[in-house]
Order: structure tokens, then C-alpha cells, then sequence
């Protein structure tokens, strides 16, 4: 593959990072540019792991759920057999999509345009018409089945599709992030579930921009003022409307910080001054039992993280799973899960629905807001860099730099992992240092990539 000198160097300047100096800053092509973009759906999307979906989703033989990862439409198979496989979602033949709908339970999946048919396990078991073909022996001879990505894993319910083979273990893969990650998968000793329904919608601007605002608090008071109006009026009004909604005055006074780790995760935690609004506070103290006091206490705790690179799992109001998918550099699909533990009473799933509807969906208060500041913030980048000499870089990653360390905090001594790096203060310093993690990761996995290439 050849590469323009052109692009090489704008892939060079696109993160500057410089930390004897203090300094780390994103370029604004890294949003805006469409060869960049076409780049990272190679090097990035078709070379890391993604979030597919819950094994809670396809439960029984010959449920399946279709999806993408990046650009490629995939399906996850539950066979005959209860093996969960994973097959690119085109027939052999003439390439249509064979499954159309998001989720569902077939024993065979027939292709719309010429009628070949395949099993759950992925075997060809009808041409049509075949006998009359006049088929060459070659033809005879091939293999018709489908196409199974390289690599399928799960973690705690959580099923991971990769299109290649040289990726880490996903266990590898999620590191230390694992502790957090129990910490939501674990919640139920039956599982975890999505509720029925989702959330589907698109915003024009770069997907990088939600898998920034994900880990972003310093928005929050000034994007989402008019949620925290509405939230103290209810809070002072009559009534029990409020009663297991957050007082987000007192959430400011806590105490928080971030971690970061390897292969571009990042969290960042918050500690929780009202317990009880947890829908699982109910059964903390089975929780407790089951789990310990530590693990117990981080649940309760909010966490937001991104697992590189385009899912997060956050519970700042109700536990969520939100996947965001690149349309083109300026245009990206959001999914947006509320999720539960199985068995929850309906009293408490009632509860959490009404927390999370609040603040997300279209419809809710805070996720309209972030998609009209996305396409904002996609506008302005057309601005580019020929105005003011270093006006093409942003300065967007810089709150928290004099008390970031990279040597392992007290607090992750006692929590028993060993981060790249991490940030500990009172919740008014909304530190940005979150974003560091993503961002490295990204340029190695481009620049590494692109030296691969070259060799080919």
C-alpha cells in the first residue's frame, strides 16, 4: 500500500504529545479529514476488538443478533450445538445481506436475492436449484459456508468479535479495566440483561466526539445547566417525583478521579454521596456477602469508561451500554442500552428505567444537548488551521496535568491494579487527563498500522 508523504504527516502531527513539556494536544484533522478517517476503519475498526453483544441477547439455539463491526455487518449465531458464533452477515453468492432484522430466532438463514440458505453453525445446506446448474467440478469442490470472523470471546456476558487474528486475548485486551467491569457485570448472580428497548439515533459529527464526551464531566454544568435547573425545582417542589433522582449539587462536592490503561480504556469514578438512589441498594448487603465490602462499596461508586474504541459502560445516573458506530468522518450511529440485573424486581426496574430515561435517549434531558454540541463542535473544526498559528490544535486535554502521576496511586494499590496512569481530586477539578489513554492509543494503533501497511 502507498502512502502520500502528505498523509503520513498529518497523521504525525495529529497528536501532539509531549509530557516533559506538559503537553498534549489533538489536531483538528483528527476529526475532519476523510483519508484519516478511511484509515481508521482499517487500522483501527477492522484490527481491535468490539463490543457485539450480551450473551443474555441470544440465550437459546438458533437465536442470533445482527450488528456491525466498523463498516462490516456481522452476524452473532447461538448454534444448534449453543456455541456462539460470529459470521460476516453477506451470502457467498452475490454478496446481499442475509439478515435484515436487528434480533431474532431462525434455524436457517436464506439469502432474499437467490435463495442459498445456511444453518446456524454457518454451513451451505441449499443451493437453489443446484441440480440443474450444469456446475463446473471446481465449483463443487469450493466451500460455500459463511464467513466466521477470526476472533469471538466473552468476559462476564460481554460477547467481543475481532475481524483478525493478531489481537490480545480479550481478557489481555481489558486488563486491570476488568475490576471495573465486574464491578457493573456482576451486579446479579444470575447476570446482567438489557432491558427491552433501545435507543437509535445519529448525530453529524465524528464518532470521536462521543467517545470524548463519555468521559468529559467539565461539560456538565455548563451543556446540561437546564437538566440541574429542572432537578433542584423538582427537589424543592411537592411531591415524590424527584425522590430517586440525584441531587447533582451534592454529587459536586465528592471526591473522584481517573485511571487509565493500557490498549486506550479509560474511568473515571465519583464517589456517591446518595447510596440509596442505587437501584441495587436493596440488595447491597447480598451484594456484600457474595462479592466482599470493597467491591460492594465501588458498585454504589459512579463510574464511566470507555473500552476503546467506541463502548462505554457508565452509571452516573442508570447503568448503561452505549456503542458508537462511524457512519463517515462526519456522521456516527449511537446505540444506547439501559441494562439490568436478571431477576430484579420490578419495583426496581421501574425504578431504573425512570432514572435512565431522564437524562438519556432523544428524549431524554442531557443526550440532546451533547448531540447539538457535537455538530457544533464539528462546525467549528471546518475553521481548520490557516487563521492563527497553532489555532489547528484544540485545548481540550489539559485540566489536571500538575497532578497526574504515572506511578501507582495509593488508591490503586488497594484496588489491586496497576494503571498508566491516573488523577485523584475533589469533583470541581473535572480533570481532562482521561482523554490521554484513548488518544495514545489511537496513534499507535494508526501509526503502527500504517508502517505494516507500507510493508505489504
Amino acid at each position: 500500500m502507498m502512502i502520500s508523504q502528505a498523509l503520513r504527516q498529518k497523521l504525525e502531527r495529529c497528536v501532539d504529545d509531549r509530557p516533559d513539556d506538559g503537553i498534549f494536544r489533538i489536531h483538528r484533522d483528527i476529526y475532519t479529514d476523510p483519508e484519516i478517517f478511511e484509515l481508521e476503519m482499517k487500522l483501527i475498526f477492522e484490527r481491535s476488538w468490539s463490543f457485539l453483544c450480551l450473551e443474555s441477547q441470544v440465550p437459546n439455539a438458533c437465536d442470533f443478533f445482527s450488528t456491525y463491526i466498523g463498516r462490516v455487518p456481522v452476524i452473532v449465531s447461538r448454534g444448534e450445538d449453543m456455541k456462539i458464533r460470529v459470521f460476516l452477515n453477506t451470502c457467498r453468492h452475490k454478496g446481499a445481506k442475509l439478515v435484515i432484522q436487528e434480533q431474532g430466532r431462525r434455524k436457517y438463514f436464506p439469502c432474499p436475492y437467490h435463495g442459498w440458505s445456511y444453518d446456524t453453525m454457518g454451513r451451505n445446506f441449499t443451493i437453489k436449484a443446484e441440480a440443474s446448474g450444469q456446475y463446473h467440478d471446481a465449483f463443487k469442490a469450493a466451500d460455500h459456508d459463511l464467513i466466521q470472523i477470526a476472533r469471538v470471546e466473552t468476559y462476564k456476558g460481554l460477547v467481543f468479535g475481532c475481524l483478525t487474528q493478531d489481537v490480545p486475548s480479550l481478557e489481555d485486551y481489558l486488563g486491570d479495566l476488568r475490576f471495573f467491569v465486574d464491578l457493573y457485570m456482576e451486579q446479579s448472580p444470575s447476570g446482567m440483561e438489557f432491558i427491552p428497548g433501545r435507543a437509535v439515533y445519529t448525530y453529524r459529527g465524528n464518532w470521536k466526539l462521543q467517545m470524548d464526551n463519555g468521559m468529559d464531566y467539565y461539560h456538565l454544568t455548563s451543556t446540561h445547566s437546564s437538566f440541574l435547573d429542572i432537578q433542584a425545582k423538582r427537589r424543592d417542589g411537592k411531591g415524590n417525583q424527584a425522590a430517586r433522582q440525584f441531587d447533582w449539587a451534592k454529587r459536586e462536592t465528592q471526591r473522584g478521579g481517573t485511571f487509565l490503561f493500557q490498549y486506550g480504556h479509560a474511568l473515571n469514578w465519583l464517589s456517591q454521596p446518595e447510596a440509596e438512589k442505587r437501584p441495587i441498594w436493596p440488595v447491597i448487603e447480598e451484594i456484600r456477602a457474595r462479592l466482599g465490602d470493597l467491591r460492594a462499596e465501588w458498585m454504589l461508586h459512579l463510574k464511566n469508561c470507555i473500552i476503546f474504541p467506541n463502548m462505554q459502560i457508565a452509571d452516573a445516573t442508570s447503568l448503561l451500554i452505549r456503542t458508537f458506530r462511524p457512519l463517515s468522518v462526519d456522521e456516527t450511529e449511537m446505540r444506547v442500552y439501559c441494562m439490568a440485573p436478571i431477576g430484579e424486581s420490578p419495583e426496581r426496574r421501574a425504578w431504573r428505567i425512570r432514572q435512565f430515561e431522564d437524562f438519556f435517549n432523544p428524549s431524554g434531558f442531557a443526550t440532546p444537548d451533547d448531540t447539538v454540541v457535537y455538530e457544533d463542535c464539528q462546525a467549528g473544526y471546518q475553521s481548520g488551521g490557516t487563521f492563527h498559528p497553532g489555532f489547528e490544535y484544540g485545548q481540550g486535554c489539559e485540566r489536571g496535568r500538575t497532578i497526574f502521576q504515572t506511578s501507582p496511586s495509593d488508591l490503586a494499590r488497594q484496588l489491586g491494579i496497576h494503571p498508566t496512569g491516573s488523577v485523584e481530586g475533589g469533583f470541581e477539578l473535572q480533570q481532562e487527563m482521561c482523554f490521554l489513554s484513548p488518544y495514545r492509543e489511537w496513534r499507535r494503533l494508526m501509526c503502527e498500522g500504517l508502517a505494516q501497511e507500507e510493508q505489504q
